[in-house]
């Protein structure tokens, strides 16, 4: 039994979720973070010393870390499409993977996303908030030119890499707020991922509850 510890509305944890989902695996997943708290106590400290979410045991094994968590899981249970055993085809998914984790996904959450969610209307900078939205732009471009070329991040079947990638789509797309990218490409991609059941039950979850009021 894998057990992840973490709320189902953080993006991190939809991460590994989805993974989790994708591979059919038998698990639990626990509230913990946010307005569930948990992450403070030395017994979490002890598992996961950065205290966030999401924390993964499998048997005797515990990780942090959600992209890490993605890679143990896809090398451990994922065939050879979802953990593609060639270097070079895993590399090609893996790089948008890194790209995810150090560029799009902290450009949007911290620059648009948080302060259009977390942080009361009255109080946004608007001018902010546009210049952040600008900066995302042409990195969606760039992934929007990649899915020019194939229907995943790593090729033509869905892979690791698209699970820590597409994730934040859900949150891309349905937020308003801020001027998007014409990426046509980004979009198709993301409608396929939508058709996915498990993308549907662990990445597509509402974020309503989060906002600031």
């Amino acid at each position: 039994m894998i057990t992840i510890y973490g709320r189902a509305t953080s993006g991190n944890v939809q991460i590994a979720m989805w993974a989790i989902g994708e591979l059919g695996l038998k698990h639990e997943r626990l509230d913990v973070g946010g307005k569930f708290g948990g992450t403070d106590t030395p017994q979490y400290a002890t598992m996961n010393p950065n205290r966030l979410v999401p924390t993964m045991k499998d048997g005797e094994l515990v990780l942090w870390e959600s992209a890490a968590i993605v890679r143990y899981l896809a090398a451990t249970y994922g065939s050879d499409t979802f953990w593609p055993k060639a270097p070079a085809a895993r590399a090609r998914a893996d790089q948008w993977a890194e790209w995810t984790k150090t560029t799009f996904q902290p450009t949007f959450i911290s620059g648009v996303f948080g302060p259009l969610v977390f942080t009361p209307e009255a109080k946004r900078d608007p001018a902010a908030i546009a210049a952040a939205a600008a900066k995302v732009k042409p990195l969606a471009g760039m992934i929007d030119a990649h899915l020019a070329e194939l229907p995943y991040v790593g090729g033509n079947e869905l892979s690791f890499g698209d699970c820590i990638f597409g994730t934040v789509l859900f949150r891309y797309f349905t937020l308003d707020g801020f001027e998007r990218a014409e990426t046509p490409h980004l979009r198709a991609y993301y409608d396929r991922l939508t058709e996915r059941p498990a993308y549907r039950q662990h990445a597509m979850v509402e974020y309503d509850s989060m906002r600031a009021r």
